[in-house]
Order: C-alpha cells, then sequence, then structure tokens
C-alpha cells in the first residue's frame, strides 16, 4: 500500500481537529498536540466501522471524516473514562460539588 505526503497530512489534520474537539466535548480541555493527534486517528478508526453499523453514512470530503472521526473519539474517550471509573462523559454525570 503507498501513502502519498498529502494523504498523510490529512490523516494528521483531521487526527488533530477531531481529537481536539473531542477533547473539548468530553474533557472539557485538549489533550496537547500529541495526545489530540492519538486521540482522533484513533477516533477516526472507532468512527469509520461504528458509524456504517448503525446506517450513519456522513458522505465524503474532509468535513465529512472529521465529523466522522470527532464522533468516534468522543465514543473512545466516554469508554475510556467508564473504563477508568470516571463515572462516563464529564466524569460525574451531572454531580455537583
Amino acid at each position: 500500500m503507498h501513502m502519498s505526503g498529502e494523504s498523510l497530512a490529512v490523516i494528521l489534520i483531521v487526527g488533530l481537529i477531531a481529537g481536539w474537539l473531542a477533547g473539548q466535548i468530553v474533557q472539557g480541555t485538549g489533550f496537547g498536540l500529541l495526545g489530540d493527534l492519538i486521540v482522533g486517528v484513533v477516533g477516526a478508526l472507532i468512527g469509520s466501522w461504528l458509524l456504517p453499523q448503525l446506517g450513519i453514512h456522513l458522505g465524503t470530503g474532509l468535513l465529512a471524516a472529521i465529523i466522522n472521526a470527532t464522533i468516534g473519539a468522543i465514543v473512545l474517550l466516554i469508554l475510556i473514562s467508564i473504563v477508568r471509573g470516571g463515572g462516563g462523559w464529564r466524569g460525574s454525570w451531572g454531580r455537583r460539588w
């Protein structure tokens, strides 16, 4: 399999944007450059598998790829939070301190 430099650049840009957006939505902050990239790229893999399983097709293009990767990254962050014992989204499901 051959991947051009442009393809790699698009993957990295989509991963960064999606990871940053998911971090803003789920945790309220980003995870830094490398963390956002990893979350976004893994989220893109999850989203590209999960959304078709649910019968959701966003189409093609850069915006669709960012939305797909962001949805996958949000799912990833929620699952990580549940496994780590954080209680889920935003860590507390509405608890006030």
